[in-house]
């Protein structure tokens, strides 16, 4: 009885957080396998952490077309013009990611910095990929 009492508090307490929950019966809920994850409608985010988690996801789609641009142009080109673009391409990303930092730096401490750095990197990305695949339509 006592450790049923404990499980509906649990879920009591959970409730009132606004938090999906999932309990078997029986046994005393770990928070960390309880939660559950939803999908983060982008189109409509309402919380910081939303806009937050939605900028990460649209960097990440950006990042994945700028990996097939790169993946794409790489076995076109000689080995003199392959390494000169993966050395142009490790200094953009070196390029890419301190420049991100020091754009999320002025929101440090901040609930919108992780916004601001998934958007930076997203916009950045963006306009190297369009570099790339010029590259590939102008190279034979």
């Amino acid at each position: 009885m006592r450790q049923l009492l404990l499980v509906l508090a649990s879920m009591l307490t959970l409730s009132s957080l606004n938090t999906p929950t999932v309990t078997i019966a029986g046994t005393t809920p770990d928070l960390r396998e309880i939660r559950l994850v939803q999908r983060v409608n982008c189109n409509n985010a309402q919380t910081q952490t939303a806009i937050n988690e939605c900028a990460k996801l649209s960097y990440q789609r950006a990042d994945k077309k700028l990996n097939r641009a790169y993946q794409q142009l790489l076995p076109t080109l000689e080995t003199s013009r392959k390494q000169k673009l993966i050395a142009a391409q490790l200094a953009w990303l070196k390029f890419r990611d301190t420049n991100c930092e020091f754009e999320r730096s002025r929101y440090d401490g901040g609930s919108i910095a992780p916004s601001i750095y998934f958007g930076c990197l997203e916009n950045i990305t963006k306009v190297r990929t369009q570099e790339l695949q010029e590259y590939l339509k102008s190279d034979p």
